[in-house]
């Protein structure tokens, strides 16, 4: 165990082509789950939690740790199963996500495994709304379970998607006209999240729910136009993580292509740092925004629709 918990710092600056690290771990009962590990800051024996009054009813309670006081979610309880009730022998994954830090309380921490993100694929369809699943992949035989952690947390705490007055311009969908904005997430509640901090700009979207399938949408887009495909889409705004194509990969992709390579790619997701800051340039991305702030959001896709426009 201390093996696992030692290496997740250093295995969270490794970069991969369209390749993830995931941290297993159990809740209750036998169901494996992963996180990606580029979402872990440590993962750390439960520590003494202190209940606060009126806290939501998925939080177990707050940790100091680290001199920063981080609420801990039952993360069992959080995705409709039975509340972890004796934290003694139990761990807390601390990760960040939308520029907040949280606890994650499991019962059991397993390993970190490497493999390709074209071997996880998206829930099954019969998963339903309910479902807290975002992917899944197979390890050894077994169903490994990756959650919409975004889903959780925005249950917990919804996120504003509002626009402020200076922010809204509806002229910018005017002057776009039928051209499109693709909007590529695997998580329905970021999707959602985007379009709606969008739709005050008066832009029109389409949405794909990972890599893969912003590009076979692309390509077949692509094949509709005479020249460049920006006679069509205006603008794409990915995240990273995704099942079977990562934004890196897909980024990678449609800058490769040379009837795409001029549309503007915004990388949107929860992952941040020099490491992010990096691959942006590398794959060719033309900007990325850190999860989640409307403002930002809008501010950098007007930036990028008119610059596209001028050109």
């Amino acid at each position: 165990m201390a093996g696992i918990l030692d290496s997740v710092n250093q295995r969270t600056q490794l970069v991969g082509q369209n390749r993830l690290e995931l941290l297993l771990f159990k809740l209750v009962g036998r169901q494996r789950f992963g996180i990606n590990v580029f979402k872990v800051r440590e993962v750390l024996q439960c520590p003494r939690l202190t209940k606060l009054p009126k806290q939501d009813k998925f939080i177990k309670g707050v940790a100091h740790i680290r001199g920063q006081t981080i609420s801990v979610i039952d993360l069992s309880k959080a995705t409709g199963g039975p509340a972890i009730t004796e934290t003694e022998n139990c761990f807390v994954i601390i990760a960040e996500y939308n520029r907040a830090v949280q606890g994650f309380l499991v019962s059991n921490v397993e390993r970190i495994i490497n493999l390709r993100w074209k071997d996880v694929m998206p829930p099954p369809e019969g998963a339903g709304k309910s479902s807290y699943l975002t992917a899944v992949t197979d390890i050894d035989g077994d169903m490994v379970s990756i959650l919409d952690v975004e889903k959780i947390l925005n249950e917990i705490n919804p996120v504003s998607t509002e626009l402020s007055e200076e922010v809204i311009d509806i002229r910018v969908g005017e002057k776009l006209g039928d051209k499109l904005v693709m909007i590529v997430d695997d998580s329905t509640v970021a999707r959602n999240q985007v379009r709606r901090a969008l739709e005050p700009l008066g832009i029109k979207m389409v949405l794909a729910k990972n890599g893969q399938d912003a590009l076979d949408q692309l390509l077949a887009i692509e094949a509709q136009c005479e020249y460049c495909i920006t006679e069509k889409v205006a603008l794409l705004i990915s995240d990273i993580e995704m099942p079977e194509m990562d934004g890196y990969t897909l980024t990678a992709e449609v800058k490769a292509n040379e009837r795409m390579r001029n549309l503007p790619v915004i990388l949107h997701t929860s992952l941040s740092g020099v490491f992010n800051n990096a691959m942006v340039e590398k794959v060719g991305a033309n900007d990325f925004i850190p999860k989640f702030h409307p403002d930002e959001l809008a501010t950098a896709v007007k930036k990028w629709l008119k610059m596209d426009e001028e050109e």
